[in-house]
């Protein structure tokens, strides 16, 4: 901490949240809290659907957590809307945080209308976590908040923070304000993703793989939006090709209980070569095992925690071409097509073909990336900053 920041009196700042169950918003949230520095940040965090795993987690960092219990059904009518909106907008006269910062599209328009509703109302950012909207996939009542958010950005933001590039220019063509719009990419922790030799091992002997045995992975919650279907058809053509690979999906919904996953590995003829490990609370030491971390994205991601928690466990990553992956990737894995299963397969077959010290040194190149930059300290700096400038401007009003 240099000398002007122990100068300057500590920020508090109340985060607006939809839900703190798992999903990279949740999860970026949760780092960057435990990484701001407590001397110079003071935080509360408001869920508007519910607490959720992420929610405990934050609590033990000793942030208050506050649940306005509202399902995701309700946040678009009735008399729930009105009350959360009402217990929101008494939060923040009463909290009286220098910043209101929103993560994600509904949380965004309450707390800007919230504060806009009060006299004195502090500075609000909002939060894009999302790129393209598409409609065939997409469901209408988000593209239509999303638009709605569009429309009112000059009016109930004062920054609009977005967590990728791709997200940026999506939401600029579809209304958002540009003269808000910042962007801040997503950081990693390299004490908790990093090389793990003895997580790698006991990962393996818990599903029953070969120590030698190449295991492709894809860490995502079951959703159209991350597509497994499409890694499932890939790894059906790569399994035809290399007979010992084997692969693993870990992520809330992907489990035997899944009737979609299971009929689909029938259909890509994958056999006992499937783990299906549903969600976890050991990721890092799932990625550890890794020899391929997979992001088959259909649509709709900024920035893909997955890619860079894979990166800084020093997994190579085949990724789709959606959101910012290329760029997070660089030259350390593969980028293809999304919606593209021979594409992906390919792309896996070429780093399982790669000499084993080639592969290696992929996985080193993109640890080394993440730590120059995407390192959560770095990133955390990046949103004080970014707190400081934005009370500075308004102050200046």
């Amino acid at each position: 901490m240099d000398a002007d920041a122990r100068d300057l009196p500590p920020l508090t700042i109340l985060h607006v949240i939809t839900g703190l169950f798992t999903g990279g918003a949740e999860m970026m949230l949760a780092k960057l809290l435990a990484r701001l520095p407590a001397g110079q940040t003071r935080h509360t965090v408001v869920s508007l659907t519910g607490s959720g795993p992420l929610g405990a987690r934050i609590a033990a960092l000793g942030i208050p957590v506050i649940n306005l219990g509202m399902n995701k059904g309700r946040l678009a009518k009735g008399p729930a809307l009105i009350a959360g909106f009402l217990r929101l907008r008494r939060l923040i006269r009463q909290e009286q945080p220098d910043i209101v910062q929103a993560w994600m599209y509904h949380a965004n328009l309450f707390a800007g209308l919230a504060a806009a509703t009060i006299p004195g109302a502090p500075p609000v950012i909002w939060g894009i976590r999302q790129s393209d909207l598409d409609p065939k996939i997409s469901k209408p009542a988000t593209i239509r908040i999303a638009k709605l958010g569009g429309r009112l950005s000059r009016r109930l933001s004062d920054k609009i923070l977005c967590c990728s590039d791709v997200a940026r220019v999506v939401h600029e063509r579809i209304g958002y304000d540009p003269a808000r719009m910042v962007v801040i990419p997503n950081g990693f922790d390299l004490g908790e993703f990093k090389p793990d030799p003895a997580a790698r091992a006991a990962i393996r002997r818990e599903i029953a793989v070969p120590d030698d045995a190449p295991v492709i992975g894809l860490v995502a919650r079951f959703d159209a939006q991350k597509d497994h279907r499409n890694f499932l058809a890939a790894a059906g053509q790569v399994r035809k090709a290399l007979p010992n690979a084997h692969f693993l999906l870990c992520g809330s919904g992907a489990d035997a209980a899944n009737r979609e996953i299971a009929g689909w590995i029938d259909d890509f003829d994958l056999g006992a070569s499937c783990r299906l490990l549903g969600a976890r609370g050991d990721i890092p030491a799932v990625t550890a095992a890794l020899d391929i971390a997979v992001s088959s994205s259909a649509f709709g991601e900024g920035f893909p925690n997955v890619l860079g928690e894979a990166m800084a466990a020093g997994v190579p990553c085949v990724a789709t071409d959606v959101g910012d992956s290329r760029m997070i990737v660089g030259d350390t894995g593969r980028i293809v097509p999304p919606r593209a299963s021979g594409a992906l397969s390919d792309a896996m077959l070429s780093l399982l073909r790669l000499p084993a010290d080639e592969r290696r040194a992929l996985g080193t190149a993109a640890r080394r990336r993440i730590a120059d930059e995407f390192e959560i300290g770095v990133i955390a700096a990046r949103y004080l900053a970014l707190y400081r400038a934005t009370l500075a401007q308004e102050k200046a009003r």
